[in-house]
């Protein structure tokens, strides 16, 4: 999974949840992301730029 900007990611199927962590260190929750986008997530290959156009903005979020 290379990226320039996403060193890793996880999803909890049970609650929807969907974890990425940046390379700078930065974790994210996304809360309410289908499954369907978790999978397009993990097929796309640039996922910076999936996670831009598809997650980035339309799902609520915190910080971790």
């Amino acid at each position: 999974m290379p990226s320039t900007v996403i060193k890793s990611f996880q999803y909890d199927e049970a609650s929807a949840v969907l974890t990425i962590t940046f390379i700078s260190g930065a974790r994210y929750a996304y809360y309410e992301v289908p499954k369907a986008v978790f999978e397009q997530f993990g097929k796309y290959r640039e996922k910076g730029v999936f996670y831009n156009q598809e997650i980035k903005g339309k799902y609520r979020f915190s910080r971790l």
